[in-house]
């Protein structure tokens, strides 16, 4: 199963909006490398949340429940959506800066690309970030 990270101002749209709406359509996303990720979800895959600005940490856990589709809000058919409802909290926030200081995380898009907003999560990071989570 792939595992995802999206990116999100929580002061716009937090890990907290997401329990309390159920569901929501993941949009605003622009840049095509994002994009590309998008199209590659499936329904049933996990992602992380990941709080922007002043919280720079990874917070809870969603899953995707839609297939790609065209964003309904706009014209341009190139920029699509997914569907994500929420799984769970993490046992507590898992910062950037403690990703950053562990060598694991070194090559992730995460840590050297900090303005992709969609990125895939190896397996070995999807663990390690929880075992993280757990201490």
């Amino acid at each position: 199963m792939p595992y995802w990270l999206l990116k999100t101002e929580p002061e716009d749209f937090s890990y907290d909006d997401l329990v309390r709406n159920g569901r929501e359509r993941w949009n605003g996303v622009k840049n095509f490398r994002a994009l590309k990720n998008l199209r590659q979800m499936r329904p049933g895959d996990q992602v992380f949340i990941y709080h922007t600005g002043k919280e720079k940490a990874i917070i809870g856990v969603g899953q995707v429940v839609s297939e790609p589709y065209p964003d309904p809000d706009e014209t341009d058919p190139r920029f699509i959506v997914v569907d994500v409802a929420p799984d769970y909290r993490l046992e507590r926030p898992v910062t950037l800066k403690e990703i950053k200081a562990d060598s694991a995380f070194d090559a992730w898009e995460l840590v050297t690309q900090s303005r992709l907003s969609v990125m895939p999560v190896m397996p070995e990071h999807w663990r390690r970030i929880h075992g993280m989570a757990a201490k």
